[in-house]
């Protein structure tokens, strides 16, 4: 019999987890416990913000269902595992749809991992090889896992950082966001030594650490992030101004194209443009292009026109057309 309540509410919420409806008296043999005590804790969990799901009839049921909010979950040994081995994997490269949130909640997750499952997650990563739609540089999950963390505390981080020539220094920031462009991730921060914003690829960060110290968020000269970065890169790097025409409305298109590259304007019902500049070379762009699955036409620069029509000539071709 389970006589420690808190103890026993975990347990009933572990049983509740799996996808089934449990009969009271099932609840009440597993917990050694009286049906009375079984509905006591139940209502104990409606409280803490467990939808459960009661049935009637003669034994009577009970269920988890999806509620308005997301309570905590328990996991067992092997969940948690796999949880963070997918979260890992997906985090070590910039892959688009695996973003801060992705990061937050892997650095939720390793915070509280056993000793014994963190060396099981390290050691089934170190034995896999993920397949990625990122071909930017891969970091490590730690990395990205501290730097979440401070983002969402709020508190300074400090760092090794190697610049595009060579370059080594040691920052010290006041983290803001992480961004994943599709290929790479980045961190904005305000710089405490230039006394400014600044842009951080995260692949050449090295050595975080989270010095405790605490700070209130300043304002982004900009209005997200993401907008912060993009103008960033275009003082960075040169660009260059692109257009293409889609078959598609601008809604399914603007679904499918990574925010950083812009909104596409919509010309009918059944056809959009997208307007934009990138620094991203023009091979790149034409297969980013080509793998959003919808019929263009591309107006401009000459050079993204004619890697399009080569591009196109060569798939051909390994076609046998």
């Amino acid at each position: 019999m389970t006589t420690d309540t808190p103890a026993r509410l975990l347990q009933l919420l572990s049983l509740l987890q799996t996808p089934r409806e449990w009969p009271g008296g099932e609840l009440s043999e597993r917990l050694g416990v009286s049906r009375r005590t079984v509905r006591r804790d139940i209502d104990r969990l409606r409280e803490l913000g467990y939808p459960v799901q009661a049935t009637k009839g003669s034994d009577g049921g009970y269920r988890l269902v999806a509620g308005k909010a997301m309570p905590p979950l328990v996991l067992d040994d092997e969940e948690a595992v796999a949880i963070a081995v997918g979260l890992r994997a997906g985090a070590g490269h910039a892959v688009e749809g695996v973003d801060e949130a992705s990061v937050r909640a892997l650095a939720k997750l390793e915070q509280v991992l056993p000793s014994r499952l963190r060396h099981r997650v390290s050691t089934l990563q170190a034995a896999t090889t993920p397949l990625t739609s990122g071909d930017g540089a891969s970091i490590a999950p730690e990395t990205l896992t501290v730097m979440a963390s401070t983002v969402a505390g709020q508190e300074r981080l400090r760092f090794a950082y190697r610049a595009k020539d060579g370059t080594e220094s040691r920052r010290v920031t006041e983290p803001y966001r992480l961004v994943s462009t599709g290929r790479r991730w980045y961190l904005v921060a305000y710089d405490l030594d230039r006394a400014d914003w600044r842009t951080f690829r995260v692949d050449r960060v090295t050595e975080p650490f989270a010095t405790g110290a605490r700070f209130a968020p300043r304002e982004l000269p900009t209005g997200s992030a993401a907008e912060y970065l993009r103008q960033s890169i275009r003082r960075q790097q040169e660009t260059y101004e692109f257009m293409v025409t889609f078959a598609a409305s601008a809604e399914v298109v603007g679904a499918r194209v990574p925010a950083w590259l812009g909104a596409p304007e919509p010309l009918s019902a059944d056809r959009c443009r997208l307007r934009a500049s990138t620094s991203d070379p023009v091979e790149w762009l034409a297969v980013r292009i080509a793998m959003l699955g919808i019929d263009f036409a591309v107006q401009g620069p000459t050079e993204l026109v004619e890697c399009v029509r080569e591009l196109g000539g060569r798939l051909s071709r390994a076609g046998g057309g």
